[in-house]
């Protein structure tokens, strides 16, 4: 173990102190010993008391069981005794120990263990005598130190007030751990005794030391299966990427991947000509905690406790996809939280089967409660004592000669001039200090590296996330595919929209006047609701398509299909899939976007396309549908709307999205035509957007406007508007029907 400290530093000036220090980390190691084992009496007493047999022979012996009951009741509650000691895995006997606790009732164990701790605080107060000259703090410690909550907030605040949050947390750094172990002891919350007690006795922690919250719970928030994508760098990035392996080059390799999710691997010839990889991985990224990636603050807290989560997952796949053959030599290097993911990786005895992890190298990471499976590995941690993210695995700054629990690692646990974090955490920061005020630690870690220290002859960079990707549309768009050879090229079929804007009008209209939109030789039948006949006024603004982007402004008539020509269900028959569906859309007119779009119209579902200008915009719940035409060229004049479909689409609620079934007609044949849909729809039953048609002065007019016209529509409301902003929709072929 190396502690090191930077030229100036009050450790060199004053050697007496340190040494007292140590005695009395000594004393505190030998105190908690003996809170150990007044626990382990308080434990095997509390089992007696609860223990069935105990019972059973009372029953038969009722006087030396009484006495023996109340010798071990005055034991486990009594001051003169245990204190109030009971301990129990469940059971009344535990809920009894818990009430105690909230009511302010103390144990023997507690009481030894927080003098262990005061033990700790005042070696530590040794080596940092301006945590002992400032008042506010001096303030904050004595009242956690006795149990005055209310005063430790108190000076808690004013410690903010006074010195600003991030200056007073890296100056409580240090103490941090010993501090929160006390209170956790100390205060009425039976839930973080358990942590507290780890924290005193050198335990790896299973909880956070303030609530008591579970490693389960905490972990449980961050889920995912982890995903790892091979990602290239900017140019200017690529080229900053070090040549020559060495420590510096590798962490700076890690700032500049920053905390965006991405872990770089690299392949180094070394001095013998062998071919070694180094894994690098960042930290935590800053703000709340983010879906998409496994660095942000939940994945801190599940890597601490969890050695199994999406960090370590992702870095997994990400190894298997880079190619590292098993048993390959591998050094893992490390800032903050990826440090902790990789010593995860390290002490997982399946990994290092595979691959001869041989050195494990972390910065600011709290790594001490994780042991490698393989004892060849050579591991250096480096740590500031005002860094709070170190502290976070319960061992504390500067504690490290209480509780060693690895004697052959090489830690570098020092302190310099700045005390502010977030700052002290950075990495940058941690690189300065290496590279300016610790250069025997530097030149250790970069001989221990020798092996790596030499050209990197392969780097790839790798984008993790906690959820991998699916293909895009999944699941709606993941079917098979078949070109088919259309007049503008061939089609992809199904036809798939990906992204796409959706509005489609209903409007009330004559039976008669709907029926002559028909062909006869279609054999369709409109279908009536009493006395009218509903058509469909359809407007699509496709962004992602597999046809190339497009919109598309169509009127169909809801119709009966062939064999059904009589009156039908039709509310019944919409909640059928599509494929069992009788009731249809006769599509009558079409504008189009794109001669693509309108070749396939035509041969694939038998649709009277056109291509037109028109553009269509759903923005904001309102509607902008405008089909224009051209003006008069000799004049000047530009495009003129024909079409002008454009208002708000009123209130709605939500309403669950239904296929559709298209009929058309190509070559004398009727076509069937299925359309699959996704997305959320909304019902709009009182839409304010209104249908206004324009007549041609040049050209012919386009059939979509003379068939509105026809139907009475100029001018008309629609009954009610579906409407889908973010539209999805699998379109196959039409089906030629045999009739």
């Amino acid at each position: 173990m190396a502690s090191q400290h930077p030229p100036g530093a009050a450790h060199r000036d004053e050697p007496d102190r340190a040494e007292v220090a140590r005695s009395l980390r000594e004393a505190a190691l030998e105190v908690s010993r003996a809170a150990q084992t007044v626990m382990g009496a308080s434990t095997r007493a509390s089992a007696v008391l609860a223990s069935p047999w105990l019972a059973r022979s009372s029953v038969r012996h009722p006087g030396t069981g009484a006495a023996a009951y109340r010798a071990l009741v005055r034991a486990l509650t009594r001051g003169s005794g245990l204190g109030f000691a009971l301990r129990a895995r469940g059971g009344p006997l535990k809920r009894m120990g818990q009430v105690g606790e909230v009511c302010g009732r103390e144990s023997l164990a507690n009481r030894v263990a927080v003098t262990s701790l005061r033990l700790r605080v005042a070696a530590v107060l040794l080596e940092h005598p301006e945590l002992e000259r400032d008042p506010g703090m001096r303030r904050l410690m004595d009242a956690v130190a006795e149990d005055r909550d209310v005063e430790a907030l108190r000076a808690l605040r004013a410690v903010l007030r006074d010195r600003g949050a991030e200056r007073a947390l890296s100056t409580l750094a240090p103490l941090l751990a010993e501090l929160s172990a006390i209170r956790a002891l100390l205060d009425e919350n039976p839930l973080n005794d358990e942590v507290g007690w780890q924290i005193a006795t050198g335990e790896a922690l299973h909880a956070d030391p303030w609530l008591g919250i579970s490693s389960r719970h905490l972990s449980a928030l961050d889920s995912g299966e982890g995903s790892a994508v091979p990602v290239t760098l900017e140019e200017d990035d690529a080229r900053s990427l070090a040549e020559r392996g060495s420590l510096m080059g590798f962490l700076r390799n890690i700032a500049l991947l920053g905390c965006e999710g991405r872990i770089l691997i690299q392949d180094v010839r070394g001095p013998d000509g062998k071919v070694r990889h180094v894994l690098q991985a960042p930290g935590m990224a800053p703000g709340r905690p983010r879906n998409d990636s496994p660095q942000d603050f939940i994945g801190a807290w599940s890597n601490l406790f969890d050695p199994e989560s999406p960090y370590t997952r992702g870095i997994l796949l990400a190894i298997e996809e880079y190619g590292v053959p098993d048993g390959a030599e591998l050094a893992v290097i490390g800032h903050s939280e990826g440090g902790i993911a990789l010593m995860n990786l390290v002490q997982n005895s399946g990994f290092c089967r595979r691959f001869r992890v041989t050195h494990a190298v972390t910065v600011g990471s709290p790594v001490d409660n994780k042991r490698p499976a393989d004892p060849r590995t050579w591991v250096a941690t480096v740590t500031n004592q005002h860094d709070l993210v170190p502290t976070l695995d319960g061992r504390g700054a500067g504690s490290g000669t209480v509780f060693t629990p690895h004697e052959d690692w090489y830690e570098v646990d020092y302190t310099d001039p700045s005390h502010e974090f977030p700052l002290c955490h950075s990495l940058g920061k941690y690189i300065d200090n290496l590279e300016n005020d610790l250069p025997d630690a530097r030149r250790d870690i970069d001989e221990a590296l020798t092996p790596y220290r030499g050209e990197v002859v392969r780097s790839q960079v790798y984008q993790l996330k906690d959820r991998a990707n699916p293909p895009q549309g999944y699941p709606l768009m993941a079917v098979p595919v078949t070109p088919v050879a259309t007049s503008a090229g061939p089609v992809e079929v199904p036809v798939r929209y990906y992204d796409s804007t959706a509005v489609v009008a209903f409007f009330a209209v004559a039976p008669s006047a709907a029926a002559e939109l028909l062909s006869p030789a279609s054999w369709m039948v409109p279908t009536r609701f009493g006395r009218r006949v509903l058509v469909a006024l359809s407007a699509y603004e496709h962004r992602c398509v597999s046809l190339g982007p497009y919109n598309e402004l169509g009127l169909a008539v809801l119709v009966n299909d062939l064999w059904r020509p009589r009156g039908y269900d039709v509310v019944r028959d919409l909640l059928r899939r599509a494929d069992t569906r009788r009731v249809g859309r006769q599509v009558t007119a079409l504008a189009v976007t794109t001669p693509e779009a309108e070749e396939a119209g035509r041969e694939l579902w038998g649709h009277p396309a056109r291509t037109a200008h028109l553009d269509v915009r759903l923005t904001r719940n309102r509607l902008h549908a405008v089909l224009t035409g051209p003006g008069d060229t000799a004049a000047g004049g530009a495009e003129r709307p024909l079409l002008d479909f454009s208002g708000g689409l009123g209130p709605s609620v939500p309403a669950p999205h239904t296929d559709s079934v298209l009929y058309g007609r190509s070559a004398g044949t009727t076509l069937r035509t299925l359309v699959h849909s996704a997305g959320r729809q909304r019902f709009h039953p009182a839409p304010e957007a209104r249908l206004r048609c324009a007549t041609g002065e040049t050209g012919e007019e386009p059939p979509l406007v003379r068939q509105l016209r026809s139907l009475g529509l100029d001018g008309a409301r629609p009954l009610f508007v579906l409407s889908a902003s973010a539209y999805q929709a699998r379109r196959g072929a039409g089906s030629p029907l045999p009739r």
